[in-house]
């Protein structure tokens, strides 16, 4: 008989995966590096994280089901995502981590796993930003 792996999704649940997104958007939307490429109202956001991040900790497909493969790079570059912006994505998620409980190995693979995804939708430079500030 085939036993069935447990998912990154399996371990964390719904539930506290749920709470992590709205500990996660409660700070990005306070963050003074993140406010510029980000709506408002974060409502919508949020949703789609939910959905992807089921999805991405091996959950049912819920991100594709509703909006197509996720693309992250080409959904993310009409945003300006810097170093620091990245970091400071990082820094949200870090928090929003503690505040939900998660804690142990499962984080630690979470965590490394959203810091090579951050790393990857970096599409600006330093540079590239003062350069806009400066006209």
């Amino acid at each position: 008989m085939v036993e069935k792996m447990n998912t990154p999704f399996d371990i964390i649940g719904a539930d506290k995966l749920h709470k992590l997104v709205e500990a996660f958007y409660n700070r990005v939307g306070q963050h003074p590096d993140l406010i510029p490429i980000f709506p408002n109202n974060l409502t919508e956001t949020a949703r789609k994280q939910k959905q992807f991040l089921t999805q991405y900790l091996g959950g049912p497909p819920l991100y594709t089901a509703e909006h197509g493969h996720p693309m992250l790079r080409a959904r993310h570059m009409p945003f300006e995502i810097t170093e620091t912006r990245a970091k400071a994505w990082l820094s949200c998620m870090n928090e929003a981590m503690d505040e939900v409980e998660l804690f142990g190995p499962i984080r630690e693979d979470f965590y490394a796993r959203l810091f090579l995804t951050a790393q990857h939708m970096v599409n600006t430079s330093e540079n590239d930003m003062m350069k806009g500030e400066n006209l």
